[in-house]
C-alpha cells in the first residue's frame, strides 16, 4: 500500500525547473532513498512534500489525503516529519528537553490554558520513548551543544521520531561527520528502521550509507526521475553512473 503519493510534481523558480515531474509511491514500511548530483532538485523535492514551497504542478498524497496547498504544521499534523541538513537544536537545553518541545509542537493542545501539565507529561514521555530508540537515553540530560556532532544528527532524528510520524523524511542524516562517526550513526538508524518499520524518504550523498539503508533508490537529474529501482539495480544502470556514481561496479 502507497503511503505517500507524488503525482508529477514540479516546481519552478523562475526559468529553473528544480523539480521537473516527479511521481514516486512510497509503500509503508519502505526505506526509500532519493539521490542524485548537486542540484538535482533533492532538498526541493523534500520542502514541496512538507509545505515548504508549493508546487508549480501536480500534488502530494498521504495516506490517499491531497496534502496540497496545506501549510508545514498541518503537514507535520498529519504524519509526516522530517529533519534538515543542517544541525538546528537548542544548544543550551537537553536532549530531552529538545526531544519534548518538538513532541510539544505537534500536539493540537500546546498553547492551551488548561491541561498544560497533562500535554507536558506526555510530550516527556514521547521524548523519553525516541532518544531509547536511537540508542540517546544515557545522553538525555547533557546540553545539546555538548554533544558529538554524530549524537547532534542522531538526536533530531529522535526530536521527529517524538513527533509519532508515519513517515519520517531525512535529509542528509550524515551531513558533516567524520567516518568513524558515520559508520556509528549508520548502524545506529539500521537497527532503528528495522525495529520500528518506519516508513522513510532518505536523502543522503554517501552511497555506502544509501546502500546500507534503503530498499529502493530514485535517482534525480537535473529534476527528474531518471532511474528507480533496487540497489543493485541502480547500482548497475549506466544513466545512473554517467550522471552521479561515477562509474562505480
Amino acid at each position: 500500500m502507497a503511503l505517500l503519493e507524488l503525482d508529477g510534481l514540479t516546481r519552478r523558480f523562475g526559468g529553473i525547473i528544480a523539480v521537473d515531474s516527479v511521481s514516486m509511491r512510497v509503500e509503508m514500511g519502505e526505506v526509500r532513498a532519493v539521490i542524485g548530483p548537486n542540484g538535482a532538485g533533492k532538498s526541493t523535492l523534500f520542502n514541496l512534500i512538507t509545505g515548504v514551497v508549493p508546487p508549480s504542478d501536480g500534488g502530494v498524497r498521504f495516506d490517499n489525503e491531497s496534502l496540497t496547498g496545506l501549510s508545514p504544521y498541518s503537514i507535520c499534523q498529519r504524519g509526516i516529519s522530517r529533519t534538515f541538513q543542517i544541525t538546528s537544536l537548542f544548544p543550551e537545553m537537553s536532549a530531552r528537553d529538545n526531544a519534548r518541545l518538538s513532541a510539544q509542537a505537534r500536539h493540537g493542545r500546546r498553547w492551551q490554558p488548561f491541561g498544560g501539565a497533562k500535554v507536558f507529561a506526555e510530550a516527556e514521555a514521547l521524548a523519553d520513548a525516541a532518544l531509547k530508540q536511537l540508542g540517546l537515553s544515557a545522553i538525555a540530560d547533557r546540553p545539546a551543544g555538548l554533544l558529538s556532532h554524530g549524537d547532534q544528527r542522531l538526536l533530531e532524528v529522535a526530536m521527529a521520531m517524538a513527533q509519532q510520524p508515519r513517515v519520517l523524511l531525512l535529509d542528509e542524516p550524515t551531513q558533516g561527520l567524520s567516518v568513524e562517526e558515520t559508520a556509528q550513526a549508520v548502524e545506529t538508524l539500521a537497527r532503528f528502521l528495522h525495529a520500528s518499520k518506519m516508513t522513510v524518504l532518505l536523502v543522503e550523498h554517501d552511497m555506502e550509507v544509501v546502500f546500507r539503508l534503503a530498499q529502493r533508490i530514485t535517482v534525480l537529474h537535473r529534476g527528474a526521475v531518471i532511474a528507480d529501482g533496487t540497489p543493485d539495480e541502480v547500482k548497475a544502470d549506466a544513466r545512473v553512473q554517467d550522471a552521479y556514481l561515477g562509474g562505480l561496479e
